[in-house]
C-alpha cells in the first residue's frame, strides 16, 4: 500500500473511533511503568479523614446518588480543558501542553486546591484501553500545564485532568488525542484478578456492582511473600483508577485509609471502595510504590447486578 493509502486508511479508522467518543461527551512529571497482566469511570469514596467535596467523588458514595461519571465532558461547571497539544507521534517524547480554561473568559485557571500531593492529576489512556499514563505535568505562571509523554500506539487517546479549583468543587475534565502511525486496534484484554508487574504479583478481590458501593482488596506480594513495606505515594499507598470500557468514562477510587491514620498498614492489602455506574466492562489500573519505583499492575473485570434469590 502507498504513503497516501496508507495515511487515508488511518484517518479513517481515526475517525471511527473518535465517532464514539464524542458521541457520548466533548469530550512533567512522574509516568507510572506500563502496565502488565490483563486489566476502567466516575470517582468514589473518600478516604478516611478525606471530606466528601473534594473532586475525588462522582459516581454514587456509600449506595448514595451523586454526580455522574467524570471526563465524559470537555467543559463542566465554569470551566473547560484546553487541550493545545491535540496530535502526537506514535513512538516518539513531545511534551503535551494544556490548560484549564474559565468559560466566559477564556482565562487559564491559576488557583488550584492541592489534592494527594498535587494541584491536578493528568491521565492518558487509549481507546483501547492497553496504554495507561498517571501524569503529574507542570504548570507555568500564565496557567499553562506541560508534560513529556510518549505513547507506543497510534489510535485515539483520552486525556483527563483530574483537579480542583480554589474554594470549588472537584471535577475531571477531558478531551481527546490523536496518535499517528500505523494504526492496529485491539480487543479489550481478557478477564482477570490476577497481574504481574516488574516482578510482583497482585491479585484483586472483590466486584464492582452497579449502583452498590463495595469494596475492592488488592493484595501485593513479590517472590510469594507479602509485601507489608509499601511506600506512600501522593499520600496514600494506592491509587486506583478505572475507566469504562466504550466510552472511557472515569472512576477515580481513593484506598480506605491513609499512611500515618494508625490504622491502615503498608501492605500488603490496599482496600478501596468503589461504585460501577453501570454494568460493563472496566479496565482498573492499580498504582502502588515500593523500594523508591512507581508500579502499575491492570485489570480487566465485569460489573453485573447481582442475581437475586427467591
Amino acid at each position: 500500500m502507498n504513503t497516501g493509502l496508507r495515511i487515508a486508511a488511518f484517518a479513517a479508522a481515526l475517525a471511527a473511533t473518535f465517532g464514539t467518543a464524542y458521541g457520548v461527551g466533548s469530550g512533567v512529571g512522574e509516568i507510572s511503568p506500563e502496565p502488565s497482566g490483563g486489566a476502567h469511570q466516575g470517582h468514589s469514596a473518600p478516604s478516611h479523614g478525606e471530606s466528601g467535596d473534594g473532586g475525588h467523588e462522582q459516581g454514587h458514595v456509600g449506595g448514595q446518588e451523586s454526580a455522574p461519571p467524570g471526563g465524559l465532558q470537555i467543559s463542566e461547571g465554569g470551566y473547560s480543558l484546553d487541550l493545545r497539544t491535540p496530535r502526537l507521534e506514535a513512538g516518539k517524547s513531545a511534551d503535551l501542553r494544556f490548560s484549564v480554561v474559565r468559560d466566559g473568559t477564556g482565562r487559564p485557571l491559576t488557583a488550584y486546591a492541592r489534592e494527594h500531593d498535587k494541584d491536578l492529576h493528568l491521565i492518558v489512556a487509549s481507546q483501547d484501553l492497553a496504554t495507561f499514563r498517571h501524569l503529574h505535568p507542570t504548570r507555568a505562571a500564565d496557567g499553562t500545564w506541560s508534560t513529556p509523554v510518549k505513547l507506543p500506539e497510534a489510535g485515539g487517546y483520552r486525556v483527563f485532568a483530574d483537579f480542583r479549583p480554589k474554594g470549588g468543587e472537584g471535577l475531571t475534565l477531558g478531551a481527546d488525542l490523536a496518535v499517528s502511525g500505523a494504526y492496529e486496534p485491539a480487543a479489550l484484554p481478557a478477564r482477570n484478578t490476577k497481574a504481574t508487574v516488574d516482578g510482583y504479583e497482585v491479585e484483586l478481590g472483590g466486584a464492582l456492582t452497579p449502583g452498590r458501593s463495595g469494596e475492592l482488596t488488592l493484595t501485593v506480594t513479590r517472590d510469594g511473600k507479602p509485601v507489608r513495606d509499601l511506600q506512600p505515594y501522593l499520600g496514600a499507598y494506592g491509587h486506583l483508577v478505572a475507566l469504562r470500557s466504550g466510552d472511557l468514562a472515569y472512576l477515580h477510587v481513593h484506598p480506605n485509609g491513609e499512611p500515618g491514620d494508625g490504622e491502615t498498614k503498608p501492605g500488603p492489602e490496599i482496600s478501596f471502595t468503589a461504585t460501577a455506574p453501570s454494568s460493563g466492562a472496566y479496565r482498573l489500573f492499580l498504582d502502588f510504590k515500593h523500594q523508591g519505583r512507581v508500579h502499575t499492575a491492570a485489570f480487566t473485570v465485569h460489573a453485573a447486578a447481582p442475581t437475586s434469590i427467591e
